[in-house]
């Protein structure tokens, strides 16, 4: 067992396929490692910590996790997100509208959630629904990605986690995935057509978005000056039982954007050491071969109970030493929501073990926790990783 490490080094010996002296625990460091706003209210009452929960992002309604459950927790990742551009370009507060809570955000994209009960923001608005011609995106007026109220605070925020808290720095994305976007900007139905009838359409969506990720990206790693950072890449390739779209579609329409940024981001000139973050939900183990070829280092979130997905041991085996996975930690959909707390431990315990050995393993929740999950579970998740996540 190695020496007791910082954070900081430890995450970066699991990433460099080493044991460290534990596994590492990220809990609202990545985007997609949060928790729902009222669960987390709950979880800091049951431990006993005081004052109310802010909320981290609108859409997905996670909360801000703050020092105090860090330190109880000893999570080893921190975000350092971007902050809100000087120019609001499309983004709009549309208030309560027919009960909903309705907003445009800077693409152009509407989302509402209810305003009684509502838990997330879902799509109700998507600004190429009616778009056929390359020219229309050219002419679109995109956001400003190159804003420098963008940037604002990044280098010092990062310099402090790295150098002060000695954690492990996350860059925060400042959109989602290329494709998921493009998805979302268009509607999902009519984009599934245009892959088949009107590819170029798609390619000139996706060049664009690839256009503004250079951009902020590049900047951002202009900035930052520590040993390693982590970079937030996203897009959703898998459902519950499959992929989205045919492995050889991603391949001729998708994957040469993914492959492009990535390697972007690893031959971008900067004084941090970058390891690629690619969250990528569902049953998407047969992209993987492609994945490491494109130049991503980590998989999150490892969706267990999807097809094809639940054997870690079997992933371990094959793909081990090519990937980290961030995230595996214990299903979020019916274990840790349903199951009782032994059936946590136990599930808990199954991932750690399988996925733990030699490295490449980053303790996460899989996926946002979801209102409604008992703090009890989660409890007995974290309380697992404590027992049997040392090295």
């Amino acid at each position: 067992m190695a020496g007791k490490l910082t954070s900081n080094a430890r995450v970066l010996a699991a990433l460099e396929h080493r044991e460290p002296d534990r596994v590492p625990l990220d809990f609202c460091g990545a985007e997609v490692a949060g928790i729902n706003v009222h669960t987390l209210r709950r979880m800091r009452q049951h431990l006993g910590l005081d004052g109310d929960v802010e909320i981290d992002d609108r859409i997905t309604q996670t909360g801000k996790i703050t020092d105090d459950l860090v330190e109880r927790l000893s999570v080893d990742v921190r975000r350092v997100p971007p902050s809100k551009p000087r120019k609001p370009g499309l983004e709009e507060d549309l208030g309560i509208v027919g009960g909903y809570h309705r907003y445009i955000d800077e693409f152009g994209i509407g989302w509402q959630m209810p305003a009684t009960g509502g838990h997330y923001y879902d799509l109700y608005q998507h600004p190429f629904a009616d778009v056929d011609s390359v020219q229309e995106v050219v002419d679109y007026p995109w956001p400003e990605m190159l804003d420098p109220a963008r940037f604002v605070g990044m280098k010092e925020h990062a310099r402090v986690v790295a150098r002060e808290d000695e954690k492990a720095v996350f860059l925060g994305r400042a959109s989602s995935g290329m494709w998921e976007h493009v998805m979302w900007m268009t509607g999902y139905e009519k984009y599934y057509m245009d892959m088949v009838t009107n590819p170029k359409l798609c390619q000139a969506k996706m060049e664009k978005i690839l256009e503004l990720k250079m951009q902020y990206w590049g900047r951002v790693l202009e900035l930052v000056e520590e040993d390693y950072v982590v970079v937030s890449c996203a897009d959703d390739l898998g459902g519950q039982n499959g992929l989205l779209v045919s492995l050889e579609m991603y391949r001729e329409l998708v994957w040469p954007y993914h492959r492009r940024l990535f390697q972007f981001l690893k031959s971008t000139p900067s004084k941090a050491k970058v390891f690629v973050f690619y969250h990528n939900d569902g049953a998407i183990y047969e992209t993987l071969p492609l994945l490491i070829e494109a130049g991503a280092d980590i998989i999150n979130p490892w969706q267990v109970n999807c097809t094809g997905m639940d054997d870690t041991a079997k992933f371990k085996r094959e793909f081990g030493n090519d990937l980290t996975v961030w995230g595996g930690s214990c299903d979020t959909q019916k274990v840790l929501p349903f199951g009782t707390p032994q059936e946590v431990r136990d599930e808990t315990k199954r991932r750690i073990d399988d996925l733990a050995p030699g490295g490449g393993y980053v303790f996460a929740p899989i996926h946002i926790i979801q209102s409604g999950v008992p703090v009890e579970n989660i409890m007995a998740m974290w309380e697992t990783l404590q027992q049997h996540g040392i090295y």
